[in-house]
C-alpha cells in the first residue's frame, strides 16, 4: 500500500483524549486547568516507523518510553495517573484509527485537568497526540552549533531527569539564542560549567576514536535514544562508550560530534561556536551510526525485535 498524506498538516484525522478517540479538532482542555497554568503537564515523544516492504508501521521502545512517564509522573505527584497499558492501548488505536503509513513523532501527555491550584495534584487528563515527520535534512548535512550563554537546569531545581513540559522553556532560551545568533542550534553547560546537552537532544562526541558522553548526573535527561546508542555503539561496532564529565573546550578538539533524541534522531554536528569539528563535514563514525539506527527502528534488521511494536497485526 503506498505511503498516504495524512489531514490536518500531517497530524490525522483524529487524537486520544482522556481514554476516547475524538475528532482533531475536538481535543481540547480547559484554559485554567493546572496543567496550563502551572505547567502540571509530563509527557514523552516516540516515533513509529513505517517499513514499506513488510507493510508495518513500528513504534520504537513504547514500553520504555511509557515506563519513563511513569516515573515522570511520580515525581510531580500525579493522583490517579493512567497505567502504562491504558497509554500502550491509545497509542496503537490512534495510529490504527488514522491508517498511518508513513513516520510519525506522537506525544503522550498526562497533566492536572480542570481548574485547580498550583498544588492540585488531580483529576489527571490525557492526550495522545501524532504528527508526520520524516527524516530532517539537517540529519545529512549537519549543523552548527554554538555554547549558550543560558544555563542547564539543575536536578535540585526541576529535574531534567522527568519530561515536564516546564523544563523546556530552558531549551527553548538557548534555540532561541542560538538561531538569533546565526546558529542552528545550542549546547547548554551545567552550572558548574560542564556540557550538558542540547535543547531536546542528548550529545555525543568523538576524541581520538573515543565515543563520550556526559554522564546522566550532568543535568540531562535519561534519554532513551542515547542508551540506544550507546548499546548499539559495543554491538555493532565493539565500541564501548565513555560516560563522564566533558568540558566545554573539549567539544573544540572533537573529531566528530552528533545530538541525538527520538524528535531528533541523530543529527551531526559539524561546528561549535564558529570551530570545524573535525574536518567540518559528517564524520564516518556518526555516519555508520547513523544508518545502523535507521535501519534498527524500521525493522529492517532482525536486531532487538523486543524494542519494535508492530501496529498492524
Amino acid at each position: 500500500m503506498p505511503t498516504q498524506m495524512l489531514p490536518n498538516n500531517g497530524h490525522g484525522e483524529f487524537m486520544i483524549l482522556n481514554g476516547a478517540l475524538v475528532p482533531f479538532a475536538d481535543a481540547r482542555i480547559h484554559c485554567l486547568a493546572p496543567a496550563v497554568t502551572y505547567a502540571a503537564n509530563v509527557f514523552e515523544g516516540l516515533r513509529a516507523y513505517w517499513n514499506e516492504r513488510q507493510e508495518q508501521l513500528y513504534v520504537f521502545r513504547l514500553d520504555d518510553h511509557l515506563r519513563r512517564l511513569d516515573y515522570s509522573m511520580k515525581v510531580m505527584r500525579f493522583q490517579s495517573a493512567y497505567e502504562p497499558a491504558t497509554l500502550r492501548a491509545a497509542v496503537l488505536r490512534l495510529l490504527q484509527a488514522n491508517n498511518v503509513r508513513e513516520g510519525v513523532h506522537m506525544r503522550v501527555h498526562a497533566y492536572v485537568d480542570v481548574d485547580g491550584m498550583m498544588t492540585a495534584t488531580s483529576p489527571i487528563g490525557m492526550f495522545v497526540s501524532m504528527v508526520a515527520r520524516p527524516i530532517s535534512p539537517q540529519a545529512k548535512q549537519g549543523i552548527h552549533a554554538a555554547v549558550s550563554s543560558w544555563t542547564r537546569i539543575s536536578d535540585n531545581s526541576t529535574s531534567p531527569r522527568v519530561k515536564s513540559t516546564a523544563n523546556y522553556v530552558n531549551g527553548r532560551l538557548a534555540s532561541l539564542q542560538a538561531k538569533i545568533d546565526g546558529y542552528d542550534n545550542a549546547i547548554l553547560l551545567t552550572g558548574g560549567g560542564q556540557v550538558a546537552e542540547g535543547p531536546g537532544a542528548c550529545l555525543f562526541i568523538v576524541r581520538e576514536g573515543s565515543l563520550v558522553t556526559p554522564d546522566v548526573t550532568q543535568d540531562i535527561l535519561e534519554s532513551i535514544t542515547r542508551a540506544t546508542i550507546i548499546q548499539g555503539a559495543e554491538e555493532w561496532l565493539n565500541l564501548r562508550v565513555t560516560e563522564r564529565r566533558v568540558a566545554r573546550t573539549e567539544l573544540y578538539g572533537a573529531d566528530e560530534m552528533f545530538f541525538c533524541g527520538t524528535g531528533q534522531e541523530i543529527v551531526p554536528v559539524v561546528s561549535v561556536d564558529r570551530h570545524p569539528v573535525g574536518t567540518g563535514n559528517v564524520g564516518p563514525l556518526t555516519a555508520t551510526l547513523q544508518q545502523r539506527y535507521f535501519a534498527l527502528v524500521r525493522g529492517e534488521t532482525e536486531e532487538h525485535k523486543d524494542w519494535l511494536t508492530p501496529v498492524y497485526e
